[in-house]
C-alpha cells in the first residue's frame, strides 16, 4: 500500500470532516422540511452531499445509499456541459437524465457552486430527490410497460434553473406543464433550491472561519483518510478472483431469469469489479444505468469491509468498476431504466456480497428481501388540483446475520427510507389502509432465521385510478447461507369485489373504486442449519406466536 501523507494535522482533519458532514445534513433537514410531497416529508427519499471544485464527493449526508454512490456523476455532468467560468454565484443546476449522470427520471438532482467572500470557487453542493411525477406515459412516472426511456417521463438536461438565486420562470414552467402535479412538483423543486442555498451559506461560513487555503487541503486529506483506510481493509482480504450470480424474476414484459454475474479481482490493496457476465440490456425497465452499479458496488463493499470508513470519492479510489456496453448493467439510451434504481440495485448487492463471501468475509448476511417493492396510485384528475400521484416503496425482512437474526419489515441496502404513515395516506390520497403487518412465516429457517416481511394492503376511493407495481422476488427467492433456509417469495394480490386474485410482481392495472391492493413483501433468508438454532430462541419463538394477536379476518366491505 502506498504511503500517504496529510497536509493538516489529525484534529483538524477530524473537525473539519465533520464540519463537512453536518453541512450535508442540516441541508437533508431543510429539504425535508420545507418539501410539499409525503414521499420527500415523510419517506425522506432525498439525499444530499458536498463537493471539491472539480466535483468529487467529499463528504454525504446519511441518506438513501442509491442516490449518494451515483451523485459524483451527476456533478461530473455539469461540469462537462458548463465551463467553470459560466457557473456563477446562485446558480442552481437541475437535471434527471440517466444517461449523463442520473439514474431515473423521478430522481431529480439540484447542483450549485459555492464562491467564498472573494468570489472564488470553493465547492459544490448537491442534492437529490424522488419526485412521485415526472410525467410520462403512466402515472408516477413507474411502470413495467415502459419499453423506453421516453415513456417514463420529462427528461431534463444539465440546465441553469436560478441564475443569481433569480429563478427563471420560463424552464419552471416547462417543467411543471409536463407533470400530473404541477403544484406539489413546485414545492419540492423550491425545497431542492432551498437546501442548496443553506449548503452554500454554511460552506461559505466554514471557509470564513477557517481560510480557503486550509480548506481545499482538507478536501484532499478527507479523501486521501478514507482511501487509505479501505486500501488497508483490501490488503486484509486474500488475493484471489471470486465469482457469484443471481437473477432478476423477469423484466415485466415476458423476458425472465435475467442473469446478474459479477467477478471480484483482488489483488494487494485494489479491486477489479467486473460484470461481463451479466445478460444484454431487455426490453423492460430494469436496465440499471453505470451510475446505479458504480453506486450498488461500491456500497457493498464498504459495508462489508468497514462501514465505519467515512464515504467520500477517496474510499472508492481502490476499486474499479467495468461492464460491457449495451449491458443490462450499462445500457445504452433509449433503453428504459426506472427500475434499475429501484430493483436491479438490489441484485447487484446480492451478488458482490456473495462473491465477498466466498472470499471469506464472515460477517456476510443472508439474502434480504431483495426488493424495494415499489407501488404507484395516480388519475391526472380533470381540473386544477383535482389528480394526484402516490409512490412509495415497502419494506421486508432482512437476512439472518452470523450472531443474530434478520431485522423484521425494513428498507435494506439501497434504499433508506421510512415508511409513508397510514395517516398520512389517508389524509392526502383518496386512499384507505386496510391493513398493515408482519407478515406471518415469510422469514427463512435458520440459526439465525431471516427477518419477516411486511403486508400492506391498500383500498382505492376512487375509480379510474391507475396502479402500477415493479417488484423483485417473487419467483427467485432470498438466499440462505450455510445451511439457513431461503426466505419466503413475495406475493401481490388484487381483491374485487371479495374475490381475491394474484397479480404480477410488475404491472400495471386501471382501478375501480372498493379495490383493494396487497402487496406481501419477501423474508430474509437464514444464516447457519436450523438445527443449530438456539433451544432458548426457539422457545421465545413459540411464546411469540402463540401470544401474538389474531389474525385480521379478510372481511373487505364494498365501498359505498
Amino acid at each position: 500500500m502506498k504511503d500517504i501523507q496529510f497536509s493538516v494535522d489529525p484534529v483538524t482533519l477530524e473537525v473539519l470532516r465533520n464540519s463537512f458532514e453536518m453541512i450535508a445534513e442540516e441541508m437533508s433537514a431543510n429539504l425535508i422540511r420545507t418539501s410539499y410531497s409525503p414521499n420527500i416529508k415523510e419517506r425522506k427519499d432525498s439525499s444530499c452531499a458536498l463537493f471539491d471544485p472539480f466535483g468529487q464527493l467529499v463528504a454525504q449526508a446519511e441518506n438513501i445509499p442509491v442516490h449518494l454512490g451515483a451523485m459524483p456523476r451527476a456533478v461530473k455532468a455539469v461540469l462537462a456541459n458548463y465551463d467553470v467560468g459560466e457557473i456563477n454565484p446562485g446558480d442552481a443546476i437541475i437535471h434527471n437524465d440517466p444517461y449523463e449522470g442520473g439514474v431515473h427520471l423521478p430522481d431529480i438532482t439540484m447542483v450549485s457552486p459555492v464562491y467564498d467572500d472573494d468570489e472564488v470557487l470553493v465547492g459544490f453542493v448537491a442534492n437529490r430527490a424522488h419526485h412521485a411525477d415526472v410525467g410520462g406515459a403512466y402515472s408516477g412516472s413507474l411502470s413495467a410497460k415502459s419499453k423506453s426511456i421516453f415513456a417514463e417521463g420529462l427528461q431534463i438536461p444539465p440546465v441553469k434553473l436560478t441564475e443569481g438565486d433569480s429563478i427563471n420562470e420560463d424552464i419552471l414552467r416547462f417543467i411543471l406543464d409536463n407533470v400530473r402535479t404541477p403544484q406539489e412538483r413546485e414545492g419540492d423543486i423550491r425545497a431542492q433550491i432551498a437546501a442548496n442555498y443553506t449548503g452554500r451559506k454554511r460552506l461559505r461560513e466554514t471557509v470564513r472561519e477557517h481560510g480557503r487555503d486550509k480548506i481545499l487541503c482538507v478536501y484532499s486529506d478527507v479523501l486521501l483518510y478514507s482511501e487509505k483506510r479501505m486500501r488497508k481493509r483490501i490488503m486484509d482480504l486474500p488475493d484471489g478472483r471470486y465469482r457469484a450470480s443471481d437473477y432478476l424474476d423477469d423484466d415485466g414484459l415476458g423476458n425472465e431469469d435475467l442473469k446478474i454475474e459479477v467477478e471480484l479481482e483482488i489483488k494487494d490493496d485494489e479491486i477489479r469489479v467486473n460484470y461481463e457476465g451479466t445478460c444484454p440490456q431487455v426490453e423492460g425497465p430494469v436496465n440499471a444505468p453505470i451510475a446505479v452499479t458504480e453506486s450498488a458496488t461500491y456500497y457493498s463493499l464498504r459495508a462489508a469491509t468497514d462501514p465505519s470508513i467515512p464515504p467520500n470519492q477517496g474510499c472508492y479510489r481502490p476499486i474499479s468498476v467495468g461492464v460491457p456496453e449495451r449491458n443490462l448493467l450499462n445500457p445504452s439510451k433509449p433503453a428504459p431504466v426506472v427500475g434499475g434504481n429501484l430493483e436491479t440495485s438490489q441484485r447487484i448487492v446480492d451478488v458482490v456480497l456473495s462473491a465477498l463471501a466466498e472470499a471469506g468475509i464472515a460477517s456476510i448476511p443472508a439474502g434480504s428481501n431483495g426488493s424495494m417493492n415499489n407501488v404507484t396510485f395516480g388519475k391526472p384528475g380533470k381540473g386544477a388540483g383535482a389528480g394526484f400521484t402516490f409512490y412509495e416503496t415497502i419494506g421486508g425482512g432482512i437476512g439472518g446475520r452470523p450472531d443474530k437474526d434478520g431485522v423484521d419489515g425494513i428498507q435494506c441496502h439501497m434504499t433508506n427510507t421510512r415508511n409513508t404513515p397510514a395517516e398520512v395516506i389517508e389524509q392526502s390520497y383518496p386512499l384507505r389502509v386496510e391493513r398493515y403487518e408482519l407478515r406471518e412465516d415469510s422469514s427463512g429457517a435458520g440459526k439465525f432465521r431471516g427477518g419477516l416481511g411486511l403486508r400492506r394492503d391498500i383500498r382505492v376511493l376512487e375509480g379510474e385510478t391507475e396502479f402500477s407495481l415493479l417488484s423483485e422476488r417473487r419467483r427467485h427467492r432470498p438466499r440462505g447461507i450455510k445451511g439457513g433456509k431461503p426466505g419466503v417469495s413475495g406475493e401481490d394480490t388484487l381483491i374485487r369485489e371479495a374475490e381475491e386474485e394474484s397479480i404480477p410482481g410488475k404491472m400495471t392495472l386501471e382501478l375501480n373504486a372498493g379495490d383493494v391492493i396487497s402487496i406481501r413483501t419477501p423474508g430474509g433468508g437464514g444464516y447457519g442449519d436450523p438445527r443449530d438454532r438456539n433451544k432458548d430462541r426457539i422457545e421465545k419463538d413459540l411464546k411469540e406466536e402463540r401470544e401474538s394477536p389474531a389474525k385480521v379476518e379478510k372481511d373487505y366491505p364494498q365501498h359505498e
